[in-house]
Parts: structure tokens; sequence; C-alpha cells
């Protein structure tokens, strides 16, 4: 792999961690795959790179993942240019850094830089589709329940304020049968079917479902596709036009490492026209850029997101994937020996990567979570959705297999102290 040329806003604003990272990125590539992503000298260096705490152990990042500290670096260089003179610096100097920047995202994204807005979430992105599309009273979309709450409430909005029929199929999980899964949404497409809404990963247990063959599917009926790639965009190895969707949102704070409040937006070139914008804009209507108008925004954070894609680029997308399931793999491996512990997640890489839910026989997942954070000081989340119940573990890139240890000990010791009978 050859870094030449891929880290030109993390050259910007620190060189010298930039030479280093690479040195040490290529080193690590000199392995056999398996000791690359077990290779703890050169994952415990990027440790090193986050911020932290020493003594909390986040094992949410699925909600939101600290940033690097180059990144942060960078955020505040830009922070502080912009109160040396706001209009000046932000207008004239830093917004005109967004077409590099879009450029760059493009790349990782894998298509044009005229298919990509540079927002704040995914959920604004997604918001920006749905309320955006010309449909009508009695226009039918098919979804999911298990899709993300602001996108199924924006579904019910219009369908509250429209008439569009929003049909929520109940998709159970864990789930490998991607057969199955797609057949679900083939057979709710009626005549008046005019788009699929796929969560390509579902937030609720990191199960990756079947997004191209759903949409394939679907693009033979004629029918539109909006993704929701808010965990799976720069978690696993992939690029948007690779799932055949015409629109897609991503949250870049999530899986990328980017500032707090930056997202983008995909949208097939050819599709843009036909989209309103969420806010007024006098930019053409088959301009991407129609989707900025925002006003006055963080040009600090937006600019910083340039930074975060080139420590993603360093570390290597593959790598990056391959690093993250095998955390989750090392944790669940050791849990699972314990009979009153059940996964909730798939162990095929098809179907799964960082993110994992797991319970304990005798405790409710919204018991389990206080006490690894009160006695542990570990973070996790408890999920109560749909068919979808335990406690979800997110590692990242930072995180070690010593943290884990912690992590495991701690589970060991909850389930030994669950009662004798489980609770109803």
């Amino acid at each position: 792999m050859c870094f030449t040329g891929t880290i030109p806003f993390l050259q910007m604003t620190n060189p010298a961690f930039a030479s280093e990272f690479q040195k040490r990125a290529e080193k690590n590539l000199l392995l056999p795959p398996d000791a690359m992503f077990s290779d703890e000298d050169f994952w415990g260096w990027i440790k090193e790179q986050f911020t932290v705490s020493p003594n909390i152990l986040n094992l949410n990042n699925g909600g939101v993942s600290p940033q690097p500290k180059c990144v942060q670096d960078a955020h505040t260089k830009y922070y502080q240019m912009c109160n040396e003179g706001p209009s000046y610096y932000m207008w004239r100097i830093l917004d005109a850094g967004r077409e590099a920047l879009r450029e760059k995202l493009a790349d990782l994204a894998g298509c044009s830089k005229e298919e990509i807005a540079i927002n704040r979430n995914s959920t604004e992105g997604l918001n920006t589709i749905i309320f955006g599309l010309n449909l009508k009273a009695g226009d039918e979309v098919v979804g999911s329940k298990l899709d993300y709450p602001n996108m199924i409430n924006a579904w019910k909005q219009r369908s509250t304020r429209d008439g569009v029929k929003y049909i929520q199929l109940n998709v159970e999980l864990p789930n490998e049968d991607d057969a199955k899964i797609t057949g679900q949404f083939t057979d709710a497409i009626t005549a008046k079917t005019k788009l699929v809404h796929i969560t390509h990963m579902v937030n609720w247990n990191g199960n990756l479902l079947p997004a191209r063959m759903i949409a394939d599917e679907a693009k033979k009926k004629g029918i539109e596709v909006l993704a929701d790639t808010a965990h799976s965009f720069a978690q696993i190895d992939f690029k948007l036009p690779d799932l055949n969707c015409d629109y897609a949102g991503v949250s870049l704070h999530k899986w990328l490492c980017a500032p707090f409040g930056s997202g983008l937006l995909y949208i097939r070139k050819e599709k843009i026209k036909n989209i309103w914008p969420l806010l007024s804009s006098s930019v053409a209507d088959d301009d991407i850029r129609k989707f900025e108008t925002l006003g006055t925004r963080s040009f600090a954070s937006e600019m910083a997101i340039g930074t975060a894609v080139d420590f993603h680029n360093v570390i290597g997308s593959r790598r990056k994937e391959e690093r993250l399931r095998f955390l989750k793999n090392y944790w669940i491996e050791k849990v699972a020996k314990n009979p009153k512990v059940k996964i909730h997640t798939s162990a095929d890489p098809k179907h799964s990567c960082a993110l994992a839910v797991f319970s304990i026989e005798g405790w409710k997942p919204e018991e389990i979570e206080p006490k690894l954070f009160d006695k542990y000081k570990i973070h996790t989340v408890a999920i109560n959705w749909e068919n979808v119940h335990g406690v979800r573990v997110t590692p990242s890139v930072y995180t070690s297999t010593k943290d884990l240890d912690r992590f495991v000990k701690a589970v060991e010791e909850i389930a030994a102290s669950a009662p004798a009978e489980a609770k109803k």
C-alpha cells in the first residue's frame, strides 16, 4: 500500500506526526495478515493518539467516537484561526477549502465529488431525502422496524402530513439469511412503492443487512433506494455505489472519528435535481451544493474532517475493518464460554464487524449497563428495541485486548452474581 498523496490535511497540520504514522503503518503491513490485525505494538501506538480517559473504558463507540489528537488539533487550529477574524477566515479562507475536502470524501466514498454534500450527520442527510422527495398521498415507502428512530419518525411525519403509506417490516435479528431478508422487502413492494429504505448496518446489534441484494431487486422494479450507512461507513471496507443506492446518509463522527456534528449526504448525480433542499437555496437544482446552504456553521469542525480522512486512510479501510472484527471476536469468544451469557449478534464476518450485543441470564439489559459502569467504570449501552434485548459493546481502533480482558472479567463476575432464578 502506498500512502503518498493520501494525507495532505494531516501533513499540513502536523507533518512530524504524519511521517511517523506512515512509517509505523508501512511496517505493520509487512506482517502476515493475521498478525497485522493483532499487532499490539502498532495498535497500541494508535491508542496513544487518542486522549480517552485512562479510567473509564469506553465501549460505546457506536454512539459517537472520540477523535484522535491530530483531528482535535486541526479543529483547534482552525477554530483559533476563525477567531482572529471570523468573517475573513471563515468565509474567504476555510470555506474555500470545501472543494478539496469534498474531493477527499468522494474518493473515500467511491463516487464523484459532484455527488457529495457535506453536512452535520446522517439524520440531517436522510431527512433531506425523506422530506425532499416528491411523494404524494397514496405513494408507498418500505422500511423496517429496526431502522433508526429519527428516520422512522421522519417517515411517520410524511405519512401524517402528506398521506404517504409507510410500511415497516419486522426483521428478526440476528439474521444470516440474506435471501429471506431480501424476500421480505421484495414481497412488500407493490405497484405504488416509490422507495425502499435500507439500514445497511443495524445499530441495535450490528447486523449487516444484504443492502445490495435488496437494492438490486428494487431497481428491477424501477424503485429508488435510500441507504442509512451511519454505522457501516468507515467501519467496513466498501464504497457507497457498491450498494446500488440512489441516496445515502453518513455520520462522520462515528467510525471515521471526525469532529462531532459532521456528516455527508450522497445523491446520484442524475437524482439531485429531483430532491428539494431542506433549507432554501439559490444554487442550481442539479448542483449538490444546494444542500449545503446552512448559513453560518462550524467551518473549523468541517475542515478538520480532512484530517480524520487522512488518519483513516493511513490505517486503511480493510485493515481497520479486520482489526475491529478481531476485537469483537476476541471478547465474544471469551464470554460465550459462560453458559449464562448469550450473544445476539452474528459471528459470520459477512454479517457483522465491530458492534455486538450480549445478555446475561438473570439480569435485564438496563441492570447490566449500570453494573458495568458503577463497579468497573466500563461504558456500554442497554438495548431494548423491538426484538433486540441486551447490552451493546462497540470497541474502536484505540481499544486494546487488555481493555477487553478487563471487560470480560467484569462480565464473568456479573454473571456469577446473577440471581438463581431469571428475572421476568
